[in-house]
């Protein structure tokens, strides 16, 4: 028996809820955090997965409800990554030598508009106005 497009778009859907009910079970039992990444990526897999089964069968407010899980997903895995970027970058300022001081030598600073955090400033990158 050949398989159809709707029997393979619905096995992903039950494969996108089993994801999001492991994911949920993880964070449940302690085993992963909720701003873990593999949380995360296993929320947003469901998420994507099962907003395609919903888009196939037009269930419009499902579709619209994993639209809004999947950007929340995305946002948390950038929020993550900068984290885990800023953690080296830490990790290699600490170990890199201290530049040596010269008495009267002029030195370079941070520009202004650097964050506190040493991101740049939205203006800096051309997001803002």
């Amino acid at each position: 028996m050949p398989v159809t497009l709707d029997a393979f778009v619905m096995f992903l859907g039950w494969i996108g809820a089993a994801a999001g009910v492991v994911a949920y079970a993880m964070v449940s039992r302690g085993r992963w955090a909720a701003s873990s990444a593999p949380f995360q990526l296993t929320n947003l897999t469901a998420a994507g997965l099962m907003g395609m089964v919903a888009a196939a069968n037009g269930v419009w407010p499902s579709v619209a409800a994993n639209i809004v899980w999947i950007l929340i997903g995305v946002q948390a895995i950038v929020v993550i990554v900068r984290a885990r970027a800023r953690r080296r970058a830490t990790v290699d300022d600490v170990a890199a030598p201290a530049p040596a001081v010269v008495p009267g030598a002029v030195t370079a600073t941070a520009p202004e508009s650097a964050l506190p955090d040493g991101d740049p400033s939205p203006r800096e990158v051309g997001l803002a106005a």
